[in-house]
């Protein structure tokens, strides 16, 4: 049975920081492409949606939300199974909640990354920003 379990949400004011983990368990991650995603109150969740920031299964490749170029970063410990996201300089519109998400086969490029290429989907993990 695939699970992925977020962790590192909460509620913190604008211009600081957080550390997102997304564990998964029974599938090898180091053959999945990666990606977290979030849905602001008042999103449904069915609609296909941009990626937050995703990356390839060799690593190479990595997608970034335009809003969240030089603030966000991916990053995936294989070793570990784990799948980080470090988001700096928060500011309130970043008040979602983040969803981490994995697949085998899933397609990714620097500029390129939905939802609906993702088969493995966690829970999510709340992140309020206040002003």
């Amino acid at each position: 049975q695939v699970q992925l379990v977020e962790s590192g949400g909460g509620l913190v004011q604008a211009g600081e920081s957080l550390r997102l983990s997304c564990k998964v368990s029974g599938l090898n991650l180091d053959g999945y492409t990666v990606g977290w995603f979030r849905l602001a109150p008042g999103q449904e969740r069915a609609v296909e949606r941009e990626g937050v920031a995703c990356i390839s299964r060799n690593g190479i490749d990595t997608y970034y939300a335009d809003s969240m170029k030089g603030r966000f970063t991916i990053s995936r410990d294989n070793a570990k199974n784990t799948l980080y996201l470090q988001m700096n300089s928060l500011k309130p519109e970043d008040t979602a909640m983040y969803y981490c998400a994995a697949d085998d086969v899933a397609y990714v490029s620097d500029n390129y990354c939905t939802s609906v290429e993702f088969t493995y989907w966690g829970q999510g993990t709340q992140v309020s920003v206040s002003s």
